[in-house]
């Protein structure tokens, strides 16, 4: 099941599945921070308002604005 990695919490897994179509200009950000398709990550923390959301991802913290997180879709790992 595919969704976006704004919408996980705390402790939870995944993989990036692609990028939601029109997010272009967030799209190429993204990839060069190494969010490239099959990338594993794991949720880190999660603002009290939920910007930013903070992913470990292939070794490195990184933090992500609210919009940026909506554009990536993921598959949850269990």
């Amino acid at each position: 099941m595919k969704t976006s990695l704004r919408d996980l919490d705390v402790g939870e897994r995944g993989k990036v599945a692609g990028f939601v179509k029109g997010s272009t200009a967030y799209r190429k950000k993204l990839l060069a921070m190494g969010l490239t398709r099959g990338t594993a990550f794991t949720v880190n923390r999660v603002a009290p308002l939920g910007d930013p959301v903070e992913i470990n991802v292939r070794g490195f913290a990184l933090s992500l604005r609210k919009d940026e997180a909506a554009a990536v879709l993921v598959e949850k790992e269990d």
